[in-house]
């Protein structure tokens, strides 16, 4: 195994162990239908014609680690020492350098909240609590002949996501409960223009964050916007 090969390998390890923290949800695979079944995907229509399906100029080499690793933790402090993570990974094809603009191409996240004031195994009384209100997805495309296309986006509350006995309240999912945080286990990126050469997803989070550990007038309201670039690849006939 090469050491690249063995670092990738780790690192998915590593996301798949981060995961098992979160307590799985009743209902996966009807999670995986309502995410998908909201999603509002946008006509791919070029506007100029693309003949290339070529490498991009070294000079356009789009940087990702998530395609590099096929996998990603991208955390937001909300609060001192207080975190919300954004975990995504490859799921199908799990080899990102087969992410091809004319294949489908699968992702799974979780959002998860970790407060480092204290044991990840205190009770919830002495936990900031974080509620999730909102999850958006929107997309760019990076293309050689230098125009763009959202080919991807998604809007829902994360409360339609989840069985209906999770932990929530008016102010959203309530993300550091023991049944841990959202799970997305798949959603899918569809064909892109052929000269496209990466697309960049954005993730906006409304999460509302207690200043106070069991003090539900501290709550606050704010957003957390993550960004994750993703290199696509020319397809070798």
């Amino acid at each position: 195994m090469t050491t690249r090969r063995a670092r990738r390998v780790a690192r998915g390890a590593g996301v798949l162990l981060a995961l098992s923290t979160i307590t799985g949800l009743a209902g996966c695979t009807q999670i995986v239908d309502l995410f998908n079944g909201v999603q509002a995907p946008q006509p791919v229509v070029p506007t100029a014609p693309t003949t290339t399906s070529t490498p991009p100029p070294e000079d356009l080499a789009f940087d990702s680690q998530f395609t590099r690793d096929g996998s990603v933790s991208l955390s937001s402090e909300v609060a001192e020492e207080l975190d919300v993570r954004l975990d995504v990974w490859a799921y199908e094809p799990k080899r990102t350098m087969e992410w091809y603009h004319d294949g489908e191409k699968s992702f799974g996240f979780a959002i998860n909240v970790h407060d480092h004031r204290v044991d990840e195994k205190a009770v919830l009384t002495e936990k900031r609590r974080v509620y999730i209100s909102q999850v958006s997805i929107t997309s760019q495309t990076s293309q050689t002949s230098m125009q763009t296309s959202s080919a991807f986006q998604f809007s829902a509350d994360p409360r339609t996501l989840v069985p209906s006995d999770t932990m929530r309240s008016d102010r959203g999912l309530l993300l550091n409960s023991f049944q841990g945080g959202l799970l997305v286990p798949e959603t899918t990126i569809h064909q892109l223009p052929d000269d496209t050469y990466g697309i960049t997803l954005q993730f906006a989070l409304t999460v509302s964050v207690e200043g106070s550990a069991n003090d539900d007038n501290s709550f606050q309201q704010q957003s957390v916007y993550q960004v994750l670039p993703i290199a696509i690849y020319p397809k070798v006939e």
